[in-house]
């Protein structure tokens, strides 16, 4: 019965809490760092700098130009959620069921987050996550 106890504690204690994905990350180039934060129910994700996002002089993000809406083409990305709706499976210790959109194109991808020590890895996929592609991100100091 202790060992029992004793294993559940510690599974417990590598649980990760379902805020954990919440603050600044950054890819390991510097590249691209986006801030999640709590949407309510889900848990969502905005640009904060990004060679992609960010104009020539290098701190304007963006207008969303891609945009299927015409009607949203003039705002600013950094008024997009580029991943949205996510929510935390405790069971599998991940936040599933996300959206991801891509600015570049308009288009969107269904978006699932893992977290590995540190790391948050961000997969965006179509269809199936094994034909996806990860993006890994580390902590920034907020």
């Amino acid at each position: 019965m202790v060992l029992f106890a004793v294993g559940i504690g510690a599974a417990m204690a590598e649980s990760a809490p379902s805020d954990a994905i919440l603050g600044t990350w950054a890819t390991s180039d510097g590249n691209l760092v986006i801030r999640v934060y709590d949407a309510g129910d889900t848990y969502a994700a905005r640009f904060v700098y990004g060679a992609l996002v960010v104009e020539a002089d290098g701190r304007t993000l963006k207008t969303d130009e891609k945009n299927p809406d015409p009607s949203l083409r003039s705002r600013s990305l950094a008024d997009v959620d580029f991943v949205s709706e996510l929510t935390f499976d405790a069971g599998d210790q991940s936040w599933e069921d996300g959206v991801l959109y891509q600015a570049s194109t308009g288009a969107t991808a269904s978006a699932r987050v893992t977290m590995d020590g540190e790391a948050l890895n961000l997969r965006a996929y179509r269809g199936t996550p094994l034909l996806g592609r990860t993006i890994v991100f580390q902590r920034q100091a907020d």
